[in-house]
């Protein structure tokens, strides 16, 4: 029996480098997942701004991120932008003095490409706000900047929450592409295991149940954030 569960299922230590490569994209997804929320922010108010500069701005950032392909923008703030730097800051940030630059590279890539998607999303979030609501705040003698911040986007977030958990569900996935710039992720991690052991089933069946539970928590999530919408007098007719 000892023999049968020593060939068929991987050593403590490699389960271990699994566990560690799911941490790092548990991580990685949590703050790209928050820095793509903030700039998203900012995207959807350049969508929804009245002024052309901003509109012309954001509309340029969200065709040129969503219009490209994930790898290749991985690719580029790895290989390409690290040349457009001084050579000094080129040699700090490839040796990592304070942060991995295979972290630091996957990290900027998937959030700039995540906040396109999210900065969408929270755009049709604030054009689900009834206009009446910011009438009324400018009535009240709210700026812009008041109305934006304290009327329409504390709504806008609640409406845009669905598709928002879905956005972030996208970027659980996504940072399995980060294996091409050297990130040991959960992808990353489950072929090294592989690669050491040769048990490709275990290796990388371990990893897609890791996945599944991951993506599965915010599943839940969306059903309690779905339920707790419902719940509110109004919400579900709107």
């Amino acid at each position: 029996m000892s023999d049968f569960l020593r060939e068929h299922l991987l050593a403590p230590h490699y389960l271990g480098w699994l566990l560690d490569g799911w941490l790092v994209t548990v991580g990685a997804s949590l703050l790209v997942a928050a820095g793509a929320t903030l700039l998203g922010v900012v995207v959807a108010a350049g969508r929804s701004s009245s002024r052309p500069a901003w509109l012309r701005a954001s509309g340029a950032y969200v065709s040129l991120f969503r219009n490209t392909p994930l790898l290749v923008q991985l690719f580029f703030w790895y290989f390409g932008a690290p040349s457009l730097l001084p050579e000094a800051l080129r040699e700090g940030l490839l040796a990592g003095r304070f942060i991995s630059f295979e972290l630091l590279s996957a990290l900027l890539g998937l959030t700039l490409y995540a906040a396109a998607y999210v900065g969408e999303d929270i755009r049709s979030g604030i054009r689900g706000v009834p206009v009446g609501q910011t009438l009324a705040a400018q009535a009240l003698g709210f700026t812009r900047a008041q109305v934006l911040a304290q009327v329409v986007l504390p709504q806008a977030l609640r409406i845009a929450l669905p598709p928002l958990l879905g956005q972030y569900m996208n970027i659980v996935k996504n940072t399995s592409l980060a294996m091409a710039v050297g990130l040991v992720e959960l992808s990353y991690a489950s072929r090294q295991v592989e690669a050491e052991t040769f048990k490709t089933f275990q290796a990388f069946g371990v990893a897609t149940l890791l996945y599944i539970v991951t993506i599965g928590a915010i599943e839940l999530l969306a059903a309690w954030a779905a339920r707790r919408q419902s719940a509110v007098p109004g919400r579900a007719a709107a």
